[in-house]
């Protein structure tokens, strides 16, 4: 069955007029919309194409995907403003329609918004930034330690609010979060407990605390091998910087270099870190 505002596996039926039609099941022949491909598409291949109406209102295709589809949430930017609402770029040559009604606050030409591409009342494909209208509080399906995809939307109070699979909400909490995250960015979480109240508490990896502060002291061991023996960093360094090298929080880096310094396996110096094997052969 074809779904609209998605990406469907369709079967070429034939070519006529230098245009490519598609098999649509119940919706009959699809007419595929780019006028050149880039390979031929003979009689009986499957292709897989994006459907949607397009705006004469005919059921059309594409081999152009993009950014998100039909039910999912995207960080899209506006390309342009008219009488009708906000254009949105979402990969296709013909942008994705913000309606007036589906804004919350100004929107401003140049600047990205958290979206969620829905079907209208004509089925064509639109964007809304009302989030809470198509976004569940509860789910009832998910298991602790099952892998999720995440889409952050917003900084809060606890950390940071996220979408769980385009369909719920859940929170990832400020003191388990050791990287860097930004409005729209997308990676994978993990179910970390499911509340009385069916809410989701979200985590970005299931290694706990002491194994992460182990695998990071054998990160700093192999940098610093890499690097001559020293890295110009210590626990007073910018959390950004360390982030950028290891890849962790200021916190588990202070007690990663703790335990090698407890260890004598490298010298805290007043600019940075040095192997111990290193500093004794000054």
């Amino acid at each position: 069955m074809i779904e609209l505002g998605k990406v469907n596996a369709l079967t070429v039926l034939s070519r006529r007029d230098n245009q490519y039609f598609l098999d649509g099941g119940e919706w009959g022949e699809i007419a595929l919309a780019d006028k050149q491909p880039v390979t031929d598409l003979p009689a009986g291949s499957k292709v897989e194409a994006f459907v949607y109406i397009d705006g004469k209102g005919q059921t059309v295709a594409t081999l152009q995907m993009p950014l998100a589809q039909a039910g999912e949430v995207a960080w899209l930017k506006c390309v342009s403003l008219s009488h009708a609402g906000a254009f949105l770029d979402w990969g296709l040559p013909k942008d994705l329609l913000l309606p007036f009604s589906e804004q919350k606050g100004k929107v401003i030409e140049g600047r990205s918004y958290l979206v969620r591409l829905f079907l209208d009342e004509d089925n064509r494909i639109a964007a809304s930034m009302v989030l809470d209208d198509f976004i569940q509080d509860q789910a009832f399906y998910y298991k602790e330690g099952q892998a999720v995809q995440l889409v952050i939307a917003e900084h809060t109070e606890l950390g940071f609010k996220a979408v769980v699979d385009h369909q719920y909400w859940g929170v990832l909490y400020k003191n388990e979060v050791f990287q860097p995250l930004k409005k729209g960015q997308k990676l994978t979480g993990y179910i970390k407990k499911i509340r009385p109240d069916h809410k989701l508490d979200l985590i970005l990896s299931q290694e706990k605390y002491g194994q992460k502060v182990d695998a990071t002291s054998a990160k700093i061991l192999d940098i610093l091998a890499r690097r001559g023996g020293y890295v110009a960093l210590t626990d007073k360094s910018d959390p950004e910087l360390i982030y950028d090298t290891f890849a962790v929080s200021k916190k588990v880096f202070k007690q990663a270099i703790g335990g090698l310094y407890k260890q004598r396996r490298i010298l805290i110096e007043a600019d940075g870190i040095r192997l111990l094997d290193q500093a004794t052969a000054k």
